[in-house]
């Protein structure tokens, strides 16, 4: 039985792993600014990245770390360096003084591509800290993150239940269930293992015309019509996205950049072990899955 101290625990990708890690049987202590129901084997450490006093109390007593939060999306690289940067640095300085024994890193794909955005840049520098770090340490850049309670990919599926797919120029692509990258993590969290990185995908490379009409099959539509559009109307539709939505907006300038890019598949040769760890969820059963949580909580 493990302590496992959580940031991001009240996220997508953090949830799945609080669940996951309290179904096996370890003890969670769990990171979040606003007050959380009681669960059992959850203390709830109220605070943020941004206040180090909670990071001490969340990394206390813990036998290893998993640091899922961070910002997607942000105005400018301010914001990513707050989010992804300060934040991680004073993660590990907790870690540190608490004497954790293992530090398991969530980055991103886009962080092997750091000119192409804010973002990439800011989780390469994350990177950067963790790798410099004395912890026994782990990083996961994981593909395109999906699932029930997803909310990052909802436009994509109304758009396709329209028939209509709105895609970045030609490329590919790959995915990760939620439940799978969960598990890889605490396996990361919970075994003795040297430093690593790895890239993280189900194993299916997809063209985004591919991809655009799995979705389409996923929503109950036989054809999508898929337009390619060029990165500049990428970037008139963020600006349109900022309007619409304004710091809510999905399609940001910094997301446009990195969308343009032509490949974002995990690297074989960067792929956790199969002795480590094997993805479970193919496209097809994963995005079904996704699509009937959406249409169950009316946001199809």
């Amino acid at each position: 039985m493990t302590t496992l101290a959580i940031t991001g625990a009240t996220g997508f990708v953090g949830g799945a792993l609080l669940n996951q890690a309290l179904a096996a049987g370890h003890h969670v202590r769990a990171l979040t600014r606003r007050p959380q129901p009681g669960r059992n084997d959850v203390i709830w450490i109220e605070g943020a990245l941004d206040r180090p006093d909670s990071l001490v109390a969340l990394a206390d007593g813990a036998d290893a770390i998993v640091h899922v939060a961070g910002v997607v999306n942000a105005p400018d690289r301010v914001g990513f360096v707050a989010g992804n940067i300060d934040g991680t640095r004073a993660m590990l300085a907790a870690a540190t003084a608490a004497g954790v024994g293992r530090f398991v890193h969530v980055s991103s794909l886009s962080a092997r591509e750091p000119a192409l955005s804010n973002y990439g840049w800011s989780k390469a520098e994350a990177e950067s800290l963790v790798e410099a770090s004395p912890l026994a340490w782990s990083i996961v850049r994981p593909s395109g993150v999906y699932g029930p309670g997803d909310m990052e990919m909802r436009d994509l599926f109304r758009a396709a239940k329209l028939g209509l797919a709105l895609l970045p120029p030609r490329g590919k692509v790959s995915l990760v269930a939620v439940d799978d990258l969960a598990r890889l993590l605490l396996t990361l969290a919970t075994h003795d293992l040297p430093p690593a990185l790895y890239e993280v995908d189900d194993g299916h490379v997809l063209t985004h015309d591919e991809m655009a009409q799995a979705i389409g099959r996923a929503v109950g539509r036989r054809h999508v019509l898929a337009l390619h559009l060029p990165k500049a109307i990428l970037h008139l539709g963020a600006k349109l996205d900022k309007r619409l939505r304004g710091s809510g907006a999905k399609l940001t300038a910094d997301r446009a950049n990195y969308l343009a890019h032509s490949d974002w598949t995990a690297r074989p040769a960067l792929r956790p072990p199969a002795d480590l760890w094997t993805p479970s969820v193919a496209p097809e059963a994963g995005l079904a899955a996704t699509a009937r949580w959406y249409r169950a909580n009316g946001l199809l």
